[in-house]
């Protein structure tokens, strides 16, 4: 597995465009990455060479668009381990040390507790936002953490996606963690929160439905 470093070596177009194929499951147009990266066609096409020699990208299939069919380029497992995922290793053996020790109700309970926690600092930071603007605010909150997170429209409302688990690899074992993600976002928008879809489920990423406040 590539240590986080990996990715701030590349340059930092390359490190965007990147970014931009995580955030593109079914994969990215040189058109699309263009509008996305500001740069000319060469320059796309010079970066995905060398991404593709990196073993980090590939080129898929082309997608009908009306006219000429345009190729598409997805990120490759190589590609998506770039982006940080740190202290899995010890994350996993802390887990098991407190399944052994506390039980699952136990883990379930620190693991909201530490979310919860974490997710009250953030607080200070999504408070005050307005329900056009919360969703934009808890994305910077997870983004800042690692998850690559971003906005989307579905279902007539703003939604959030993030498209790097930070726990990826520990919950293919304990799905447990999720917990936290969930205490982390009710804390931070003081709100309920709805796993809509998940990648460990086969989702293109992992979505989050904002609710309405609660009344106390």
């Amino acid at each position: 597995m590539k240590h986080a470093s990996a990715l701030r070596q590349l340059g930092t177009t390359q490190q965007k465009l990147l970014r931009k194929l995580l955030a593109a499951p079914q994969g990215a147009s040189v058109e699309q990455l263009c509008l996305a990266l500001g740069v000319t066609h060469n320059a796309v096409r010079q970066h995905l060479s060398a991404l593709i020699a990196a073993g980090y990208v590939e080129r898929g299939t082309a997608s009908p668009t009306g006219g000429r069919p345009q190729a598409r380029y997805l990120l490759l497992p190589a590609g998506r381990e770039l982006f940080p995922r740190n202290y899995g290793l010890i994350a996993g053996g802390l887990l098991e040390h407190l399944y052994a020790s506390a039980g699952k109700p136990g883990v379930q309970a620190l693991l909201a507790s530490v979310g919860t926690e974490l997710g009250k600092a953030a607080a200070s930071r999504v408070e005050g936002a307005d329900d056009a603007e919360i969703a934009t605010r808890l994305a910077e909150q997870l983004d800042a953490l690692g998850y690559e997170a971003a906005t989307v429209k579905r279902e007539g409302e703003t939604q959030v996606e993030a498209y790097n688990c930070v726990f990826h690899a520990l919950a293919r074992t304990h799905p447990d963690v999720c917990r936290f993600d969930l205490a982390f976002m009710e804390a931070a928008t003081g709100r309920p929160i709805q796993h809509m879809e998940c990648l460990l489920r086969g989702g293109q990423a992992c979505r989050f439905r904002i609710g309405k406040p609660r009344m106390d």
